[in-house]
Formats: structure tokens, C-alpha cells, sequence
């Protein structure tokens, strides 16, 4: 239930990824951007025409692509005559990867710990205080950074009126709206992305995990506006975009737009769902509350979460623990309601055995 933290979305060894990264093997491994990668276009084609995005730029990793969404915001008013426009709000509990820049983003001790100084340019602001955020904003905003629903923090989804606001005060300043969509992204929620759900569109995204099914691929997606700093030679990367990820990312696209995949995921989370407030219920002494979204799902525990994940491996059943005390379920988004029923099945049993435990 943890699918190597949300990253193999379509399980272990899925044919048609196989049979993509197997073909491609037996062709080009690596030529490097200096070169047209048909696979790369054939999957950037994919991604414009089912989202907001005019341009994609592919790297290897998460932290990777929100580096890039990052520095693509300081270009974009560099090229438009303001520099000063550089610093990026954030937000606690946040989590933007472990890069330098990306600790200093997140701010968590726990991230950045003897790994000071740290670099300057964000703003990092508690989540969910509207008049810290308004006032944090000044003519040297660039840019606000945020996950629609916040991952490492708890599963913490923002409200679609919240997105709605963020993307209005975007615009109210002339600010770009960034949305990190790697762990929450590329069907979890029951839509490609979760944003989808607010009806509002971000000016950039970073993308990543499950777009690579467990082969290491992410992207950074743009408008073209977005992008119009990030001219020929502004920024590169030597694998990202190689003919061996893009394959593979090409077959889980269209495994995901296939017609009824987003709504089996959506299927899957209510009976989850259902299962799992039935087990509060029956271990009010274990488990406190059930939230997230999708197949994106965070059990806040009144026991340390960490019992809780120790005591599923007994159990034979892998879960992740997060901030705020939850477990986080993040299973493949193809599994079965059998598969749910035994997931759920074994962590009753874990949670049987804590309170055996401590009686």
C-alpha cells in the first residue's frame, strides 16, 4: 500500500510498460537533448494536449523538476525587466524534494539540519493562514510554490477554494502560481492532476513519480508565457528526457487515459474509504481519522505512526509514515477491490496486535 511512495502506480512489472522499456532497450538508451528523441516529443504531445501546458521539460526526478519550475519562475521576470522578482512563497509541512534549493523551500528541520547555511529566496509560511500569506507578498514575489495536497506533511489537501483563491491573488499581483503535483499527481486523486479538481489551471507544475511507473522520469510543465525566459541554452539536463524513461512514461500515460482508469480510481478510494473509517471505528484506540483524496489517503494515528507501520510489516502489508502522525496508503492505482478488501484485512490485524501489544 505504499507503492514505493506513490511511485509505481501501475504496480510491478505492468506488460505494457515491459514491453515498452524491453523494445527500447533493443534501440537508443541515450543520445542527449542536443539531439530530437521522438519519444520525448511523442510524450511531451501527450501531456500539452491533456493539461494546461503549452511546453514540457523532462528531467530524472522530482526535485529535479521543482528546481526548474523555481528557476523558470526567477527567468520569466528577469526577461521581463524585473529582477527583483525572486524570492518564492512556500509552506510548512511541505515537501519539494532534497536538493539545496529544495530543503530551503521546505524549511522542515528535519530536511535541512546540518546542511546550513541555506539559500535565501523563500518564504515559508504556515498552511492555511490566508492573512499570512496576503501579507507576505511584495514587489519582490516571484512565484507561489504549493502541492494540492501536501504529501509528507499528512496528506493534507488544500480546499478547491483555497486553489481558487491562490490562483486569484496570483494574478490579482502578477505572480506565477507553481503547483507540485509529484506525489499527488498523475491519477492519484482520480484525476490526472489534482488541481483539476478547483477548476484552476497553475502557470507551472512539476510532475514526477508515477509518470515514470518506477523507471526515474520527471517533468516540468508549463504555459507557454511560463516559459518564455527559458530560452535555448538557459538551463539542460544530461538524462532527463532519455529514450528509455519516455518510453515507459509514454505507456503509463495512455494506461491512465484509457476510458474508465480515473474512474476506477475514484471506485477504489470510496470503498477504501469505507473500509477505513471502519476500522477507526473498531480501534478507536489505534487510528483517530481517515483524510486525502483518491487513492491518496493519509490514517491519522493516536499511537506514534510508526507502531502502526512496524506492526504492518508483521502483518504483510507496507504502509508510509508522514508528518502529523499518519500512515499514508498510496497503492498502485490498478489494484483491485479484492486487493483492498485483504489490504484492509491486514491492517485490522496490525492494529489488533498493538492493542495485544499493549494490554
Amino acid at each position: 500500500m505504499g507503492a514505493g511512495i506513490a511511485v509505481a502506480a501501475l504496480g510491478h512489472a505492468h506488460p505494457a510498460l515491459v514491453a515498452a522499456l524491453e523494445e527500447q532497450a533493443r534501440r537508443l538508451w541515450h543520445t542527449s537533448n542536443l539531439y530530437n528523441i521522438p519519444n520525448q516529443q511523442a510524450l511531451a504531445e501527450r501531456l500539452v494536449e491533456h493539461t494546461f501546458a503549452d511546453t514540457v521539460f523532462f528531467t530524472n526526478s522530482g526535485t529535479e523538476a521543482t528546481e526548474c519550475a523555481v528557476k523558470m519562475a526567477r527567468k520569466y521576470h528577469h526577461a521581463k525587466g524585473q529582477p527583483e522578482r525572486h524570492r518564492i512563497i512556500t509552506f510548512q509541512g511541505s515537501f519539494h524534494g532534497r536538493t539545496l534549493g529544495m530543503i530551503s523551500a521546505a524549511g522542515a528541520e528535519k530536511l535541512t539540519k546540518g546542511f546550513g547555511p541555506l539559500l535565501p529566496g523563500f518564504d515559508i509560511l504556515p498552511f492555511g493562514d490566508h492573512d499570512a500569506l496576503t501579507a507576505a507578498i511584495t514587489d519582490e514575489t516571484a512565484a507561489i510554490m504549493i502541492e494540492p495536497v501536501q504529501g509528507e506533511g499528512g496528506i493534507l489537501p488544500v480546499p478547491p477554494q483555497c486553489l481558487k483563491g491562490l490562483r486569484d491573488l496570483c494574478d490579482q499581483h502578477g505572480i506565477l502560481l507553481i503547483m507540485d503535483e509529484i506525489q499527488c499527481g498523475m491519477g492519484r486523486t482520480g484525476k490526472l492532476f489534482a488541481h483539476e479538481w478547483s477548476g484552476i489551471t497553475p502557470d507551472i507544475m512539476a510532475v514526477a513519480k508515477g509518470i515514470g511507473g518506477g523507471f526515474p522520469l520527471g517533468a516540468c510543465l508549463a504555459t507557454e508565457d511560463a516559459a518564455s525566459g527559458m530560452t535555448a541554452g538557459t538551463h539542460g539536463t544530461t538524462y532527463g528526457g532519455n529514450p528509455l524513461a519516455c518510453a515507459v512514461g509514454i505507456a503509463v500515460v495512455d494506461e491512465m487515459l484509457k476510458d474508465g482508469f480515473l474512474d476506477h480510481v475514484s471506485r477504489l478510494a470510496g470503498h477504501m474509504r469505507q473500509g477505513l473509517e471502519g476500522l477507526i471505528a473498531a480501534h478507536p484506540d489505534v487510528f483517530e481519522l481517515v483524510r486525502g483524496e483518491g487513492l491518496m489517503i493519509g490514517v491519522k494515528c493516536k499511537v506514534p505512526n510508526i507502531d502502526v507501520v512496524n506492526a504492518g510489516y508483521a502483518a504483510h502489508i507496507l504502509t508510509v509514515p508522514g508528518g502529523d502522525n499518519v500512515i499514508r496508503i498510496l497503492p498502485p492505482l490498478n489494484l483491485t477491490i479484492e486487493e483492498v478488501d485483504e489490504a484492509l484485512r491486514r491492517l485490522d490485524q496490525a492494529a489488533a496486535s498493538i492493542k495485544s501489544d499493549a494490554g
